[in-house]
C-alpha cells in the first residue's frame, strides 16, 4: 500500500483534493430564488453548527458562477438528496437554472423546493465568512422536515450510498 505525504500548497493541489476525497460526505441541493428564476447548486460541503439556535452552514465556490446569488440570498433551502436522486443532484452540479422536468414548487418566498428530498432545512441568511477560494455560508433554519429513506453520499469523486442503512 503506498502513501502519499505532501504539504498542501498549489504544486500539490490534485494530492489535497484526493486526501479531502478520502472523506464520504452527504450530498445537498441548495436552492434559491434568482434574479432569472429558480437557481440550484449540488454541495458536499453542509455541516450542523448550533441546536439552539437553529444553526447550519454550506460552502460555495468563489469561482462558481451562482457564488453571488446564494452568497446574498435572503432565503434558500437545502436538500439532502435521496439516493435515488442522484441524477438531480449531477445535474445542479453542472447547471442550476434547468429546472424543466423536475418535481418543484415554489415556497411563500419564492425559494425552489425539491420534491423527494430525505431532509430540507429551509433556512433565512444568518452569515457569510470568507473563506479562501469559497464563502462559508450560516444559514438560521426555519423550518425543517425528514423522512426515512437512503441518503446519496460523495467519495473519491463519486456518487454512492449505504446498503441496508436508514
Amino acid at each position: 500500500m503506498t502513501e502519499t505525504r505532501f504539504v498542501p500548497g498549489p504544486d500539490t493541489a490534485r494530492a489535497f483534493r484526493d486526501a479531502l476525497g478520502c472523506f464520504a460526505t452527504g450530498v445537498t441541493v441548495v436552492t434559491a430564488a434568482g434574479s432569472d428564476g429558480p437557481l440550484a447548486i449540488t454541495v458536499n460541503s453542509f455541516s450542523s453548527v448550533s441546536l439552539d439556535p437553529a444553526l447550519v452552514l454550506w460552502c460555495a465556490a468563489k469561482r462558481s458562477l451562482r457564488h453571488d446569488t446564494f452568497a446574498t440570498a435572503p432565503r434558500y433551502a437545502i436538500h439532502v438528496m435521496d439516493e435515488a436522486q442522484q441524477p438531480l443532484a449531477a445535474r445542479f452540479a453542472g447547471s442550476g437554472h434547468d429546472f424543466a422536468g423536475i418535481d418543484w414548487a415554489p415556497d411563500s418566498d419564492g425559494v425552489p423546493i425539491l420534491a423527494g428530498c430525505l431532509a430540507r432545512f429551509d433556512c433565512a441568511a444568518e452569515a457569510c465568512h470568507p473563506g479562501g477560494d469559497h464563502s462559508i455560508i450560516v444559514g438560521r433554519v426555519l423550518h425543517a422536515m425528514h423522512r426515512p429513506g437512503q441518503g446519496l453520499l460523495y467519495k473519491r469523486g463519486q456518487f454512492g450510498g449505504f446498503l441496508g442503512l436508514d
